[in-house]
């Protein structure tokens, strides 16, 4: 009985030290974000590409409010109510008292200064193929917003999805870095996937998810529940999304659709944003839309 209590503690240790080292935080190389400081002109764009204010800004925001990134809003889901977080210039409440690594780290990894792994509702699992230097843009510009010093509020999650060194489990299952689609023959075509699977999150809904969250990428853009347990996420793979380049152009563009209806829901600050991109990066979100593989 000794022996086994012995073995049983032996096994305990070694399967913490395998959790403790798999669960890890993962941090970006400082060396990718050393050069130039970043330009704030180019950030703004890519700020809208990134889609920052949709869930940033208060979900009653209109014209220049939704540069406040005060926090607030609420995304219901299976494991829990996640909640926007202020990340405004404020040095106390936002953001305003990060380093710019401290930045890079949380977009494109998912690590909180203090070493908290977020939860991947907050799409850094599509952020983590940004180029480094998008994210030193975008740190600028955010720079340049207004502080708002409203405390950001907690999560509405349970126990055991509220333990932030599981999530690192979930990092090691469930992440990938890779691009879905690998074959980009051309510029416009690299431009569409850069904007879809790095920056824009597309993926983030219209992929379904197991029962973990974990999405499924065998079916990326085939459409998902709504996580907030109404309704459906459309497919927009060719199987059902059968509009022209130039039809998903003017939807990006107006939010008018070709059968003369609009965007509702969360599509219109979707379209809020790309409608603030250049023409070409529309036309190039599109032709990748014509180019992914087709799902039923």
């Amino acid at each position: 009985m000794r022996r086994l209590l012995r073995w049983l503690v032996f096994l305990g240790i070694i399967g913490l030290a395998v959790f403790w080292f798999v669960t890890r935080p993962d941090y970006l190389d400082p060396d990718q974000f050393a050069g130039p400081t970043g330009d704030a002109a180019r950030g703004e764009v890519i700020f809208a590409a990134t889609g920052c204010a949709s869930c940033h800004a208060d979900d009653a925001a209109t014209g220049a409010e939704k540069l406040v990134l005060s926090g607030g809003q609420k995304f219901p889901s299976p494991f829990g109510t996640f909640v926007a977080p202020n990340v405004s210039s404020d040095a106390n409440q936002g953001i305003g008292g990060w380093s710019q690594m401290d930045f890079a780290n949380a977009v494109m990894r998912g690590v909180s200064p203090g070493g908290q792994h977020y939860f991947p509702a907050f799409p850094w699992t599509t952020y983590n193929k940004m180029a480094p230097a998008d994210v030193v843009d975008l740190w600028a510009y955010m720079q340049t917003l207004p502080a708002s010093d409203v405390a950001s509020l907690p999560h509405e999650v349970s126990f055991p999805f509220n333990i932030r060194r599981s999530l690192g489990g979930w990092k090691f299952l469930f992440e990938n870095r890779d691009w879905v689609l690998t074959d980009v023959p051309n510029d416009q075509l690299e431009r569409g996937r850069y904007l879809v699977e790095a920056t824009g999150h597309c993926g983030e809904c219209h992929t379904p998810r197991n029962a973990l969250g974990g999405p499924d990428r065998s079916r990326w853009l085939a459409g998902a529940p709504n996580p907030a347990g109404k309704g459906t996420i459309p497919n927009i793979t060719p199987a059902k999304l059968t509009w022209s380049e130039g039809d998903i152009v003017e939807y990006l563009t107006s939010g008018f659709t070709p059968e003369f209806d609009t965007a509702g829901g969360h599509m219109v600050p979707v379209i809020e944003n790309t409608a603030k991109l250049p023409a070409e990066d529309r036309a190039a979100i599109a032709a990748y839309l014509k180019a992914v593989p087709a799902v039923e």
